[in-house]
């Protein structure tokens, strides 16, 4: 029996499948072996409705968390003093809190030193002066955790492995993307 005749043979002893497909423009398909069917739409991508508002906090003085950290409750709980935002404004601005915006796009080819030269004399500043600082972007989980890890490389002396480890024990969904992790690796060569 030739290989292609095999294979005929067990298609037949396949079980009948439905596949549900939903495209990046919310069109909802239902395939099956002779038939393509809109079966509604959706969200080309997963929403995420729950607000994400507990910060976590990396080392004395220095939280990692998404904007909706930014809500002054939170900024009170945690009696934060100071808040980074970085590629992203603060929500709200409160009175005797200081802010600072720093511009930032999540792409691998961002290049991070200005970033950097930008974050962590201001991260530094309020940790001398024993002033909790909350570090943002949007989800908390490339642009700020990429300035949090290169401010751990640059003054605290943690190598990039340990910096990664320590935020990512305190949020779990951190994930620098690649260019600023390759970026942040070659930091202290």
């Amino acid at each position: 029996m030739s290989l292609l005749d095999s294979i005929k043979s067990k298609k037949k002893i396949l079980k009948k499948t439905d596949t549900i497909v939903t495209q990046l423009d919310g069109k909802v398909y239902k395939e099956t072996k002779n038939n393509l069917e809109i079966i509604g739409s959706a969200s080309g991508f997963v929403i995420d409705t729950k607000p994400d508002k507990i910060p976590a906090k990396i080392v004395d003085n220095l939280y990692l968390g998404s904007q909706d950290c930014c809500d002054i409750e939170v900024l009170k709980t945690f009696n934060i003093k100071s808040v980074l935002s970085i590629g992203i404004n603060a929500p709200e601005k409160y009175p005797n809190i200081m802010y600072k915006f720093v511009d930032c796009l999540d792409l691998p080819e961002t290049n991070i030193d200005n970033i950097l030269s930008e974050s962590v004399p201001f991260i530094q500043s309020s940790i001398d002066n024993n002033k909790n600082i909350l570090v943002h972007c949007n989800a908390g989980v490339s642009r700020s955790t990429s300035v949090i890890i290169g401010f751990l490389i640059l003054n605290k002396g943690y190598t990039y492995s340990e910096s990664y480890d320590i935020c990512k024990t305190a949020r779990g969904c951190i994930k620098p993307n690649e260019g600023f992790e390759k970026q942040l690796k070659l930091l202290r060569n």
